[in-house]
């Protein structure tokens, strides 16, 4: 039991599954965010073109019913509920545009980061054409003195 203890202990502190944890409480705040963009913002936009005020209460009904209620109707019978799949439909819309640009950011970023060149370590020696370290003031291979390097003497006595 101690063993299997320790295993699940090791499985559920991984890097990997606390990032995986992360990602998904961001991810359904994120949900929330984006369903109130869309009932709360867009979709009253959208009703003054439309003539609805609650995409919602938009649907057919499938049996004999007197309501004009979604959730009434729901209730008498079936029905056809066309404007909560076109509320639904928006929020994933919406939610697949904003995770695309965070993506595509992402990798504008890495493309960038993997283009810069690294800071060279090392450079050619004029007499000899070896490659030779950077901080070098003397070849190691032909042991010509390199022109233009100035010394600091107190690099000397640290």
């Amino acid at each position: 039991m101690k063993g299997f203890l320790k295993e699940f202990k090791e499985f559920a502190v991984k890097g990997n599954m606390i990032d995986l944890a992360v990602g998904m409480i961001i991810g359904s705040a994120f949900t929330a965010l984006v369903k109130s963009v869309v009932d709360d913002l867009v979709m009253p936009v959208l009703s003054i073109f439309t003539g609805k005020l609650d995409f919602n209460n938009m649907f057919i009904p499938l049996a004999d019913q007197t309501t004009k209620v979604y959730s009434e109707a729901v209730e008498q019978g079936a029905v056809f509920a066309y404007g909560k799949f076109l509320t639904e439909a928006l929020s994933f819309l919406i939610m697949a545009f904003v995770v695309f640009m965070f993506v595509k950011a992402m990798n504008k970023l890495r493309k960038q980061q993997a283009e810069a060149p690294a800071p060279a370590t090392t450079k050619e020696c004029p007499y000899c054409k070896s490659e030779i370290k950077i901080e070098a003031t003397r070849c190691p291979n032909c042991t010509s003195k390199l022109e233009g390097f100035k010394i600091d003497p107190a690099e000397l006595n640290a």
